[in-house]
């Protein structure tokens, strides 16, 4: 475990949940994923601190949902490949995914 109690980072990317109460190390993956793809820079780099980057990279492979381009700057950053993340093999296999770039302003229009 860290000896840092928490990582110094904002509430922007926890909107929806109460940012007190969350535990780092138990909920490590969430946290990860927050802030990668709804944080501060600032909030990378004490990510990043907290956590250390062989952590994170065993880690962030098995994430649920990240960004594309969020996945790119990982892949650079701890040298992984796109296919080596859960999501991103995930996301080929099912096809359109809610945080693709690409989509367009009707992305429910199909279903409703």
């Amino acid at each position: 475990m860290n000896k840092i109690k928490k990582p110094d980072i904002s509430a922007k990317a926890f909107w929806d949940v109460d940012f007190e109460s969350i535990d780092y190390e138990k909920n490590s993956l969430f946290v990860m994923e927050k802030v990668l793809n709804f944080g501060l820079w600032k909030d990378v780099v004490a990510l990043f601190s907290y956590y250390g980057k062989e952590r994170i990279k065993k880690e962030v492979v098995q994430i649920a949902d990240l960004r594309k381009d969020t996945i790119s700057f990982l892949s650079l950053l701890l040298h992984l490949k796109p296919s080596d993340f859960t999501c991103y093999n995930r996301r080929q296999i099912g096809g359109r995914h809610i945080h693709d770039s690409n989509r367009n302003e009707n992305l429910f229009q199909n279903y409703f």
